[in-house]
């Protein structure tokens, strides 16, 4: 057994390299507490150019009313007005239009992303409807279903719906073919391939999709609420728009926004407990 080859006389040895920071890194790593500070920042920095916006009053507060206008029209909307109740109505609204759409669209997008011919069937036809705006559908829903809530949930369901079969679709194609195939030698089912291979397998994207998916009910809330409401946030932007009450509005706008953002968490939560391994420290 030779001896190692000894490094040759006058030849530098190559430098050595200090570790790059991964703060600018691609995909790189942040610490928790670097990670909250960039986050808050990134909520504060909107929120001071609005107030010195609204402070410098170069915009009427009738059109641009400040943080401090807001925050009072909302403490005397949840004394006065019971806004408790227009955000538990509206929470529910959009929770049931999602929740349909999710029982509906879940078998039928696991369909379509296993079997070629229910694709060919179905997929043309939900790319053509998905592109119709859910708005457009608001007489037709009053037609056939009424104006109770029933209608404010079809119209949250109607926006929904049809991205979700796809994006559900597109989750069960991206199961690798070749656990597919594994399974297929081992002997499996058909049955067996879906229920033990595919949907654990698409579990993880399949929960991000319900989460994408509820962003976007919440985005149709306002359009449900035109439906012969009389109760919710979005009924209550509409009806302080005929009044012109931009304090109200800019309120109600970032009740929606903070509301979705809390079921936006739970989901990541839910995310991140379920499927650990996926989660970056």
């Amino acid at each position: 057994m030779s001896a190692p080859e000894s490094i040759p006389t006058g030849v530098a040895s190559p430098p050595h390299r200090r570790p790059r920071s991964t703060f600018w890194a691609i995909r790189g790593h942040l610490e928790r507490h670097q990670y909250a500070l960039i986050a808050l920042s990134g909520l504060a920095l909107p929120l001071l150019i609005w107030w010195a916006l609204a402070a410098t009053q170069w915009v009427s507060p009738v059109f641009l009313p400040g943080p401090a206008q807001v925050a009072v029209r909302l403490g005397q909307w949840w004394a006065e007005d019971n806004l408790a109740a227009d955000m538990a109505i509206s929470a529910w609204r959009v929770c049931a239009g999602w929740a349909l759409s999710l029982v509906v669209a879940l078998p039928l997008g696991l369909l379509i992303g296993t079997f070629r011919p229910v694709q060919a069937l179905l997929e043309p036809l939900t790319d053509f409807i998905r592109y119709m705006p859910a708005v457009a559908f608001v007489p037709l829903v009053m037609l056939w279903v009424g104006i109770d809530e029933g209608a404010k949930v079809a119209v949250i369901f109607i926006g929904t719906f049809f991205q979700m079969v796809l994006m559900v679709a597109e989750d069960v194609r991206r199961v690798p073919d070749t656990q597919i195939e594994a399974a297929q030698t081992m002997g499996a089912t058909r049955g067996e391939i879906i229920r033990l291979v595919i949907i654990p397998s698409a579990k993880p994207a399949l929960l991000d999709t319900l989460r994408i998916t509820m962003g976007w009910a919440w985005t149709y809330l306002v359009v449900a609420e035109l439906v012969a409401a009389n109760s919710g946030v979005g009924f209550a932007i509409l009806k302080a728009q005929r009044f012109l009450q931009t304090d109200k509005i800019f309120g109600g706008i970032l009740l929606i926004g903070a509301m979705g953002l809390v079921i936006d968490q739970i989901f990541r939560l839910v995310h991140k407990l379920a499927f650990p391994w996926l989660s970056r420290s």
